[in-house]
């Protein structure tokens, strides 16, 4: 909210954000796949205040929202569905995350599973969401170059995305531990690397 406040109206041209969906699922089992580097207990416990989305539809153009299935928002006829394949079959999980978007479009589904992807070796967050599904939410809804607001960084997918997008991501991530975490890890996922035959 404090980051948000610091912003003119509609600053951003578009808001991707993740914010906690109160279910549990710190609680929550993907078997192998359960845990991540850093085990947090607390940080789903509730969901944002009315006052968020407000602020956050002040700041943002357009807006795509994780979870917005939780969330007390306005009606939308455009969602974005992440089906996320046979590895989320019959698990404590979600089979599929619904997002609520606020542009005047049909719905659209992206089918990719994570764990066969490998994207969730060495995972920093347990509810961390893959760069590739960052891409394709850039690619559909955003062009290079626009200002994008991220209020729940997290592992730092987005980041990544956004990097290789072309898009100027301002990002907030109060938990100091996934922030040092998400900036190891962008630091070394966009790292430019020189190579001599």
């Amino acid at each position: 909210m404090d980051l948000m406040r610091g912003f003119p109206d509609k600053y951003f041209d578009l808001a991707i954000v993740d914010p906690p969906y109160g279910i549990g699922a710190a609680a929550m089992n993907l078997g192998k796949w359960g845990g991540s580097r850093l085990e947090k207990k607390d940080w789903d416990a509730a969901i944002p205040t009315p006052e968020y989305f407000a602020e956050l539809r002040r700041v943002s153009r357009e807006q795509i929202i994780w979870g917005g299935n939780y969330y007390p928002l306005p009606c939308t006829r455009c969602w974005v569905i992440w089906e996320k394949g046979a590895g989320f079959k019959g698990r404590d999980f979600s089979e599929a995350e619904m997002a609520w978007a606020s542009f005047d479009a049909v719905t659209r589904v992206f089918s990719y599973d994570p764990l066969a992807g490998g994207d969730y070796i060495g995972r920093i967050h347990k509810t961390q969401k893959p760069v590739k599904l960052y891409t394709w939410l850039l690619e559909n809804y955003a062009k290079p170059g626009q200002r994008i607001l991220d209020t729940h960084l997290g592992s730092g997918s987005h980041a990544i995305a956004a990097h290789y997008f072309g898009a100027h991501l301002t990002a907030c991530e109060i938990d100091p531990d996934y922030y040092a975490a998400a900036m190891a890890r962008i630091q070394r996922e966009t790292a430019q690397m020189t190579l001599f035959t």
